[in-house]
């Protein structure tokens, strides 16, 4: 018994310390973290979340939602976040934008049920009220691929050890992770949404497994394209972050300078 109270208090003593180890480096990222980058990542996961109400196209074989638009937005700045702060500091951030985009939501709800003597704003009340398994999809989509690009981001740029901050080597863990990213959040989101919730809320309203396959393969690479277009921001970005040392509290504290 006394064995197991010690495993015990050890391991409560062991989740404490690495809890407040987290607290404190997180604490460190966002205070180090430029804000313009993060506010331009929780703006577009809102908006993913907003436009992926509406189908865009669909047809026997693709189908399209209105948040391809914007996620590759989102896919750029965890990039950039990942190349000169790590892919944990990007899951952390990637994290607080999607608790932000679920407050949002519920903030938006809130209104859309409040009883108001004005014109009919049934659009509108619809929009900002939203879908729940909508707004599920989107959160673990985006989530799971998120976790997916910045692994890959920060592995591949591992592969060019002899100039990992050259334009090929950003260049192409930015390019093979947002594919790679990209398509299993438009795969995982539009199953999750199109194939089990929609068939049941929406009056039989469905895309195919197929249509969800190539929605993501087609988002994919619209996507991808939209990150070769912006890319040379990105890359430019981080090198102005390198020659100001931007951060540098948080990458002394993640090399060592652990207190």
């Amino acid at each position: 018994m006394n064995i197991k109270k010690t495993k015990t208090k050890m391991h409560t003593s062991s989740l404490t310390t690495w809890l407040l180890r987290e607290k404190k480096e997180t604490e460190i990222l966002l205070r180090c973290i430029p804000s313009t980058v993060v506010s331009l990542l929780v703006v577009s996961v809102i908006c993913m979340n907003l436009l992926a109400n509406k189908t865009l196209i669909q047809t026997n074989w693709i189908a399209l939602d209105g948040g391809i638009l914007i996620s590759w937005l989102s896919f750029m700045c965890m990039d950039i976040i990942t190349k000169y702060f790590g892919p944990k500091a990007s899951n952390k951030i990637a994290l607080l934008a999607s608790s932000i985009n679920v407050l949002t939501c519920l903030i938006f709800y809130i209104v859309s049920i409040i009883p108001s003597n004005a014109s009919d704003y049934t659009a509108l009340n619809t929009l900002l009220g939203g879908t729940w398994f909508i707004l599920l999809g989107s959160t673990i989509a985006f989530l799971v691929s998120a976790v997916i690009n910045n692994f890959l981001n920060w592995t591949i740029g591992k592969a060019f050890w002899k100039n990992p901050d050259g334009k090929l080597a950003y260049a192409a863990r930015t390019y093979l992770s947002t594919f790679i990213g990209q398509f299993w959040d438009n795969l995982i989101f539009s199953i999750i949404v199109f194939v089990v919730f929609a068939p049941i809320f929406w009056d039989g309203f469905h895309w195919t497994v197929l249509q969800c396959t190539v929605c993501a393969l087609t988002g994919a690479v619209a996507e991808l394209i939209m990150e070769i277009i912006f890319s040379p921001w990105g890359y430019r970005i981080v090198n102005r972050w390198k020659k100001h040392n931007v951060g540098q509290e948080y990458l002394d504290y993640m090399n060592g300078g652990k207190q």
